[in-house]
């Protein structure tokens, strides 16, 4: 195991003296390890799943791959070896797709694990070490991610649950870096899924210039901020409306969890809207003009914009 130089080192890699410490099985190593994790290691022996995982679980663990062009490789490797291009061919597809009997692991079960990747096509090792300068794997950020790394990858987890057939989005509603909600697109709980059909405009069966068929599906962000409030909203809400919502006031009504809307005026997309209200249970009524307190009466129909919108293996010495 080779100490690393502090971040504040002056350095040079060629200028390192590593000093070489031996262990009798990765255990021993991951003991050593975990009792002096403020210093800096490295190791080229731990080379199986198995004997990888363990340290894994360490949050000081970094798991690096070196890579570069096969030709490349094959051109470095003629310095040491005597080798044919068919036989280093082999030799590599058995280290990557199948392990060998010393690493019972292959190189490509083991991509999973892997934190940095670095591609080696350098034809100077200042190029390499400049780039290794670059990468600064003693950066914390390797190992514990800052919180906007964080939360934007939670956002790309979030829209794989996306079911929209135009794009997948998702967003996290943050607050103190505490997370309020999260949102994905897609058409609202109880309707039918849009990559299932469920949003005519989104499947190209409409044409957009069709008010009565906007796109029923709701955004990301607009999904995040619903959920947000679905709590307060509750169960047996009852929302009253001036005017029957139209289609994209509709499917937000609908993921929030009201149960009841009430209107007095009508709008374009009256048969629309209730036929997702109905769909989704939602009762849908219009208030009675015959009650004690009269609301003035328009036209039925208000006009207004479109929305479209990862074997075993014998322990070996650990050289590090």
């Amino acid at each position: 195991m080779s100490p690393l130089p502090s971040p504040a080192s002056t350095q040079t890699y060629s200028t390192l003296q590593p000093q070489t410490l031996c262990f009798s099985d990765a255990a021993e190593l991951l003991k050593y390890v975990t009792e002096n994790w403020r210093r800096n290691f490295v190791t080229t022996d731990i080379h199986s799943r198995e004997l990888i995982e363990p340290f894994i679980r360490r949050p000081f663990f970094l798991l690096l791959n070196v890579d570069a062009p096969m030709l490349e490789r094959y051109n470095r490797s003629k310095s040491v070896l005597d080798i044919s291009l068919h036989d280093f061919v082999n030799d590599d597809d058995r280290i990557v797709f199948r392990g060998e009997p010393t690493r019972s692991s292959s190189l490509q079960s083991l991509s999973d694990l892997v934190n940095i990747q670095v591609g080696n096509s350098f034809t100077t090792l200042q190029g390499l070490h400049a780039h290794l300068d670059d990468v600064d794997l003693l950066h914390p950020e390797h190992l514990r991610p800052s919180w906007d790394a964080y939360f934007m990858t939670l956002a790309s987890l979030a829209s794989r649950r996306s079911n929209c057939m135009k794009r997948r989005v998702g967003a996290i509603l943050v607050r103190e870096n505490r997370i309020l909600s999260t949102g994905y697109n897609g058409t609202p709980r109880g309707l039918k899924n849009c990559n299932e059909g469920g949003c005519d405009h989104c499947n190209g069966k409409v044409q957009s210039q069709h008010s009565s068929q906007e796109c029923l599906c709701l955004h990301a962000e607009e999904n995040a901020l619903l959920e947000a409030g679905r709590e307060r909203v509750g169960r047996d809400c009852v929302l009253y409306c001036n005017t029957c919502p139209c289609l994209k006031c509709t499917v937000k009504i609908i993921q929030t969890g009201v149960k009841t809307v009430v209107y007095n005026l009508t709008y374009k997309v009256d048969d629309a809207s209730a036929s997702l209200f109905k769909e989704a249970g939602v009762q849908l009524r219009r208030f009675n003009p015959n009650s004690r307190f009269r609301l003035s009466q328009m036209e039925d129909e208000v006009s207004g914009p479109s929305v479209i919108s990862e074997t075993k293996s014998e322990p070996n010495t650990i050289n590090a």
